[in-house]
């Protein structure tokens, strides 16, 4: 069997070489007939005969190639199946020795079972092997998606770790987190090193870091391999032509530069080259004088100053235009420039401020800043300007006169615009601050008027009447008008009588009698002595209403009513636009007897049944605010306490034992808690003294006296003192009860901090003065040196004006249909 399997080893072998043999037997014959043919043929199956070659051999080499591939892939099989047959040999050894060692000692059927069960088991490994590749097939898309919906569901249950995988996962969290912050430490390690090697390589000296450049420079050439020699030659001559160099210098006198020290505040880079150094001077003018980038448009050079570029530019363009321009030309512009400048001059000229430009300079911007720094504003049409000051205003002699004497050496605001109102015989409503200086302004155009009368008149017409009649709230206001008048009518010749309650009537109907021609009076005694026939106004010309918001907060508005139907009615102004027109109205002043009548009111604020007294007896009023018309004065500081009612004498007495400056006045609601008040301090040891509606005119008149005086040092008081009282000097007042409404707190607050000085108001509060929170927590407000309490502030009673309807806002509601 063996030999015929050889026999046909070489039968197969030998087959390919055969056909070689007859095929190159074939050729020879061919070609043997081809030469026999012509030549042409010859060379025509010559191609064919290279083309056929030129295939079999494409042919061949592919064959080889594909033979070659097969060859390899059978190697490669060879090694995996000789591989897999080393590993089966190996286990089939190591079972033959373990069968053999068995087989020694197992008898012959034991062996026959023994090669029985190998048998078995090497088919049981042929079918595992077949079922392997049977598996090894490709999986269909249906399988495959069942496949992955399999793993997503194992993916998204939840799975839960035994203690010792979570602590084994902590750990490992715990190495990465520390090994990460090593890393960021070593990181920035690293570069702080980097930095400090940085830095410490710019500040040092720059032969130092030279020289430290070429020896680092030397280690690297001399580490690193050299390909050429010729440079360590180059580098050795260099060194010797320096240290020739050097020598040089030392023995044969070279000029040695000496080295430049460095100090700590020199510049950071030193150039240390000389200016005759430089090589780059161009002795051509063309380049030597180079034109300078002209960009136009927006267009600048980036890195250099803005400004600066453009300055040049403007420079270099009007340079060139003064070198193209004709002498005209210069002469024009030399002419426009004269102009623009003398025009500018009378512009700043005009410009000036009014403090510093004549009566007759003065212009309508002028007169609106003028009103502007004074706070003045008006209503009603053609206002005259008001006075700068006394010496310019268009005054009579004995009117400065007496202006000087009495101590007036400027204006206050409402006096500078209410008294060129009042010589025009215009109707005034006058809104200031208390202390502001209204007397004056009320009581000069008066004194004008009747000045201008000639004295036979006067005399004749002594049992008319008086000229002017000024009415006011309070005992203590007339007293302190007549005081003012006297001083102001005495020189004059002008006799004044004060009609008020508490003293004799007989003795002033006797003075009455006697004639006068101003009278001042409280409502009540006025109309006593009217009906009683003690005084007519059959020639009265002039009503002054001070205080007239008092005045109808008392209840005397019937009674001012009552008054005015006692003046005739046919020196009433008429209520046209004559009424304003200010040449009708100064003729009309200057005519004497004939003026018609002229109805001033002053008031510190504005209620609305002032406005409406207003309506119904003043002609086409002139109007004028002085500051904010019902606010509390700005040099006041306010104080507010809240307390109980209990607490307030024990707070007051605290107040007093700190120290205070005399005089202070106490506000005190009731006539009664004034006296028990006043009492209680006088025995706690303070000169103490009262003033109220239940005193005598003679007790009240003595109070105030003491207290001006320095005898007292206390003034308990209800609001009779709250209106119009002017005390010098009073450094603080306190309300002890607060008032009952704002108008009544900003008057009483408005005895301090008067003619320029400022003041202290403090305030004690209780629960029963809620209504008045609000207003009061506003006037604070708007003050610019007092500051409003948090509890009063966040008060529930002072965040909305008592009898304002408030609407809740509704909430969100789901309806449910």
């Amino acid at each position: 069997m063996a030999g015929d399997s050889s026999d046909k080893k070489e039968g197969e072998s030998s087959g390919p070489k055969d056909r070689e043999k007859k095929r190159s037997r074939s050729r020879s014959r061919e070609r043997d007939r081809d030469r026999k043919a012509s030549p042409a043929k010859e060379r025509k199956r010559h191609r064919s005969r290279d083309r056929k070659r030129s295939r079999s051999r494409s042919k061949s080499a592919d064959r080889e190639r594909r033979q070659k591939d097969k060859e390899r892939d059978k190697d490669r099989e060879r090694d995996k199946d000789r591989d897999r047959s080393r590993k089966d040999r190996d286990k089939d050894g190591h079972r033959r020795d373990k069968d053999r060692r068995r087989s020694r000692s197992m008898s012959p059927k034991s062996r026959d079972n023994r090669l029985k069960r190998d048998k078995d088991l090497k088919k049981e490994e042929e079918e595992e092997e077949k079922k392997k590749k049977e598996k090894a097939q490709p999986l269909s898309l249906e399988e495959l998606l069942a496949k992955k919906k399999a793993e997503e569901e194992a993916e998204a249950k939840p799975k839960f770790l035994s203690r010792a995988e979570r602590e084994a996962e902590a750990l490992r969290r715990r190495e990465l987190e520390v090994e990460e912050r090593r890393r960021i430490i070593d990181d920035e390690r690293r570069k702080r090193r980097v930095f400090q090697d940085i830095g410490r390589k710019m500040l040092e000296d720059p032969q130092e870091r030279e020289r430290r450049e070429r020896r680092e420079r030397m280690e690297r050439e001399n580490n690193g391999t050299e390909e050429d020699d010729g440079r360590q030659k180059i580098r050795e001559e260099k060194d010797k032509g320096k240290e020739l160099q050097a020598i040089k210098e030392r023995y044969l006198g070279g000029i040695k530069k000496r080295r430049r020290t460095r100090h700590l505040n020199d510049r950071k880079f030193v150039f240390e080259w000389d200016a005759s150094e430089d090589t780059s001077i161009d002795y051509n003018p063309l380049y030597k004088e180079r034109h300078q980038v002209q960009l136009y448009g927006r267009g600048f050079i980036a890195g250099i100053d803005l400004k600066q570029q453009k300055r040049e530019q403007s420079r270099f363009y009007g340079d060139l235009m003064e070198k193209r321009r004709t002498l005209e030309e210069k002469e024009q512009e030399e002419l426009r420039l004269k102009k623009l400048r003398k025009k500018e001059a009378k512009q700043r000229w005009d410009d000036r401020h009014w403090s510093q430009k004549k009566l007759d300079e003065m212009t309508d911007r002028d007169w609106r800043i003028f009103r502007e720094d004074y706070s003045i504003t008006t209503k009603g049409g053609k206002i005259p300007n008001p006075i700068r000051n006394w010496k310019e205003y268009d005054l009579p002699p004995h009117i400065l006169e007496v202006i000087d004497k009495c101590g007036y050496k400027e204006p206050t605001p409402i006096q500078r615009q209410a008294i060129p109102i009042g010589l025009q015989n215009r109707d005034i409503i006058g809104v200031a601050e208390t202390g502001s200086g209204k007397t004056a302004a009320f009581l000069i155009p008066l004194l004008v008027w009747i000045t201008t009368l000639p004295k036979i008149d006067r005399i004749e017409d002594s049992d008319q009447g008086p000229y002017a009649v000024i009415l006011a709230p309070t005992r203590e206001l007339a007293q302190q008008i007549e005081e003012e008048t006297i001083k102001f009518g005495k020189p004059l010749g002008i006799r004044t009588v004060a009609v008020i309650g508490g003293i004799s009537r007989e003795d002033q109907g006797f003075r009455l009698r006697m004639g006068c021609e101003i009278v001042i009076a409280t409502p009540g005694r006025l109309i006593d002595v009217l009906e009683n026939r003690y005084l007519v106004l059959s020639r009265c010309t002039y009503v002054v209403l001070d205080e007239a918001d008092r005045m109808i907060d008392m209840g005397f508005e019937p009674d001012v009513q009552k008054i005015l139907e006692y003046i005739p009615v046919t020196n009433q102004k008429p209520d046209t636009d004559e009424a304003e027109d200010p040449e009708k109205m100064m003729m009309n002043f200057e005519s004497g007897k004939h003026k018609y009548r002229q109805t001033v009111m002053f008031t510190a604020t504005m209620p609305p049944a002032v406005e409406r007294l207003a309506r119904s007896y003043l002609r086409r009023p002139a109007v004028v605010y002085i500051g904010s018309a019902g606010k509390p004065h700005e040099r006041v500081e306010q104080k507010v306490l809240l307390m109980s009612e209990g607490e307030k004498r024990k707070k007051l007495l605290e107040v007093l034992s700190r120290g205070f400056d005399p005089p202070i006045i106490i506000f005190v609601n009731q006539k009664k808690g004034c006296d028990v008040l006043a009492k209680s301090l006088e025995k706690m040891g303070y000169n103490a003294c009262t003033l109220h509606g239940g005193k005598g005119q003679e007790q009240r008149e003595f109070a105030l006296s003491n207290l001006k005086a320095g005898a007292k040092d206390i003034l308990v008081a209800t609001d009779v003192a709250g209106r119009g009282i002017d005390i010098h000097d009073v450094s603080m007042v306190v309300n002890y009860d607060m008032a009952k409404n704002i108008e009544d707190y900003i008057h009483r607050i408005g005895r301090t901090g008067r003619a320029g000085k400022s003041g202290i108001a403090m305030t004690f509060l209780t629960k029963e003065d809620a209504t008045v929170f609000y207003d009061l927590k506003q006037a604070i407000l708007e003050s610019p040196v007092s500051t409003c309490p948090p509890e009063l502030a966040n008060h529930p009673d002072a965040q909305h004006k008592p009898g304002t309807i408030l609407t809740k806002k509704r909430r969100e509601e789901t309806i449910f249909a």
